[in-house]
């Protein structure tokens, strides 16, 4: 992490959001706040990242109707964009936090499995069978010719993540605990309700199936760890992103299948 997220300055709206959207994406924004100032604005995260998923629809729409890769390539592509353009921020809590889960024992040594950088094979298998599902989600979701829904997740992952962050005791210190405190219900509310709207007015009704696919996620995550660490952290965090992601574009599927056969 630059080390200017931790310098003492003015607070900045601004510069705040445009540092979130640094710290989140490999974009070249380059600004740079405390990471105090830069959570204030946390939940405006999933507006930031449904810029970030309509780069990936261009990527998803360029793919099937420029390049005329099939729909599975596709849906890799545009997965491995995602990836990238995040920075892979979130990979690493995917594999951390499933492998705390994995260990047997006290809150203490599951939260030191977390910590720890080594991988273990629980890890490893928990991040091809998210990645594997989100690619196969993905696909289905172009089968239904619901291309939308590739910008509509990506936003969705991170209400997912502020739902986590909501219901969840942080870890501190740690950078996880500034987004975990930051989160507050009014605003997560306000935020979750716009999300909502926006789903609804690109997507219709299967898109607000993705809302409570996301809200769903950030439950059961912050239910994991309550339940095996006690708090949460960035790794949890970054679970609850990535499994959002997944769930939102199952969620976007259960909604399409509903709409076709009524």
């Amino acid at each position: 992490m630059h080390d200017d997220y931790f310098q003492d300055e003015g607070f900045s709206p601004v510069k705040a959001f445009l540092g979130l959207l640094t710290f989140s994406t490999i974009l070249p924004i380059r600004v740079y706040t405390s990471i105090e100032y830069m959570t204030r604005l946390v939940w405006c995260w999933p507006f930031l990242h449904l810029f970030v998923g309509f780069l990936a629809l261009i990527c998803g729409y360029v793919s099937l109707n420029f390049l005329h890769f099939n729909q599975f390539l596709t849906a890799v592509i545009v997965y491995a964009f995602l990836m990238i353009i995040t920075g892979y921020n979130h990979l690493d809590g995917v594999m951390d936090m499933a492998d705390g889960l994995m260990v047997h024992g006290t809150p203490e040594k599951k939260i030191s499995v977390v910590k720890d950088s080594s991988v273990g094979a629980g890890g490893i298998a928990t991040l091809f069978l998210v990645a594997s599902l989100t690619v196969g989600a993905v696909y289905n979701i172009l089968d239904y010719n619901f291309i939308v829904g590739i910008m509509l997740c990506e936003m969705l992952a991170k209400t997912s993540l502020l739902t986590t962050a909501l219901t969840s005791k942080p870890l501190i210190p740690g950078i996880g605990s500034y987004f975990i405190l930051s989160t507050k219900p009014l605003t997560y509310v306000i935020s979750t309700v716009i999300v909502a709207v926006i789903d609804y007015l690109l997507g219709g009704f299967a898109a607000l199936f993705g809302v409570v696919g996301a809200v769903v996620s950030g439950l059961i995550i912050s239910l994991l760890a309550k339940r095996n660490f006690g708090v949460a952290n960035g790794d949890v965090l970054g679970m609850s992103n990535e499994v959002g992601r997944l769930f939102a574009l199952l969620f976007m599927l259960i909604g399409l299948y509903v709409i076709r056969v009524i």
